[in-house]
C-alpha cells in the first residue's frame, strides 16, 4: 500500500474509537439520534481511508500500470471499487 500509513492508521484508530464509543452508547440506551450522528461520523472517516487508499493505487499502481502499457487490469479492478462506492 503506497498511502501514507501514519495518516491511515491515525484515522483507523480514531474510527476504532468512534465505534467502542457507539457500543457504550447503545449499552446505556441513549438517544437514538444521538447514536446515528456517532455512526455517521464514523462512516465519514472510513469513507476519507478509503478515499486515500485508492488516491494513492491511482497515483502508485495504476499510473505504473498505465506506463507500463498493463493498466486495463488495474483500471477494472478500480472501477469494481467505483461500482460498490456508488451502489
Amino acid at each position: 500500500m503506497q498511502a501514507d500509513h501514519k495518516k491511515i492508521e491515525r484515522l483507523l484508530k480514531t474510527a476504532r474509537g468512534q465505534i467502542d464509543g457507539i457500543l457504550r452508547m447503545v449499552e446505556e440506551d441513549r438517544y437514538c439520534m444521538d447514536i446515528s450522528a456517532q455512526v455517521m461520523a464514523t462512516d465519514a472517516i472510513l469513507r476519507k481511508v478509503n478515499n486515500e487508499i485508492i488516491r494513492a493505487h491511482m497515483k502508485g499502481c495504476v499510473k505504473s500500470a498505465i506506463l507500463e502499457g498493463a493498466g486495463d487490469e488495474k483500471i477494472d479492478e478500480l472501477m469494481n471499487v467505483v461500482d460498490k462506492i456508488t451502489k
